[in-house]
């Protein structure tokens, strides 16, 4: 069932590509394909405050057009600059995230992995997002293999390479112990069946392990995330970094932080 629709979703992102192709000179250039999936502190929130950004881009956040591109929420691929999220997190106000400081370390560590796609699919809205609603056949999930299928779809040749999955995600899941509880359990389903589906079955997973939560059971979260054993899922720590007033969300300076810590994870792999 579900290879029938990852064929059927790669046929359309195909078929929107085709016209991408014929209208940017981008598609062709991506060489390695990062997916940012999670919520609000994937998708930014470094400087929005009282629902407004401030605008400052850090030095580490400044775009490269020709080595670092994001994929549109319209599905062909522009130039990558802060917020990534903008047209993908569409419910609340994104500032900045770890996406394009992990891009721009990254190219420092190995200037030779040529240019990077980032596939912006985190999504906190107002309320947030729960692993739950992450679920193989949700909308979240559903919009996460579309838009990596589209990414892929965009290459030409069959150039092109998902490189790995950049996850942060689970402060919504704090409010209430059986959330908690359950939480180690959908992470892992969470990150198989992505697998699978994307027919990638060693794909670099690199989480986050909390910082913040909306409710009491931030220990009992991380716990869980720490206990993810699954091969080449690999955890980074944000406890501790600065965050926001309302601290739930990182900084900017702490997204800077963050980002070039994926980076040197990723590098790490191999």
């Amino acid at each position: 069932m579900f290879a029938f629709v990852w064929l059927m979703v790669l046929a359309y992102a195909q078929l929107v590509g085709t016209e991408n192709l014929n209208t940017t000179g981008y598609p062709s250039r991506v060489r390695s394909i990062f997916l940012l999936a999670g919520q609000s502190n994937m998708s930014g929130r470094g400087g929005v405050m009282n629902g407004t950004w401030d605008g400052v881009v850090p030095l580490e956040c400044q775009p490269k057009p020709s080595k670092i591109l994001r994929l549109s929420a319209g599905l062909s691929w522009m130039e990558a600059q802060e917020p990534l999220h903008r047209d993908i997190d569409v419910n609340a106000t994104c500032g900045i995230g770890p996406g394009m400081v992990f891009a721009n370390s990254l190219l420092n560590l190995n200037p030779r992995i040529g240019v990077i796609g980032l596939v912006p699919c985190a999504v906190g809205s107002r309320m947030g997002t729960k692993i739950s609603e992450w679920g193989r056949g949700t909308y979240l999930y559903n919009q996460l293999l579309r838009r990596a299928a589209a990414a892929a779809a965009l290459q030409a040749g069959g150039r092109f390479r998902i490189r790995a999955l950049l996850w942060y995600q689970g402060e919504s899941d704090t409010n209430n112990p059986q959330d908690a509880s359950l939480y180690k359990m959908r992470l892992e389903r969470f990150f198989t069946n992505l697998r699978a589906d994307l027919k990638l079955p060693e794909l670099p997973i690199i989480q986050v392990a909390l910082a913040s939560g909306q409710g009491p059971y931030i220990d009992a979260v991380r716990q869980a995330q720490f206990g993810v054993h699954l091969r080449n899922v690999k955890i980074i720590d944000a406890k501790g970094l600065p965050m926001e007033p309302d601290n739930l969300h990182l900084s900017s300076p702490a997204q800077v932080q963050l980002g070039d810590i994926f980076a040197h994870a990723f590098a790490a792999t191999g």
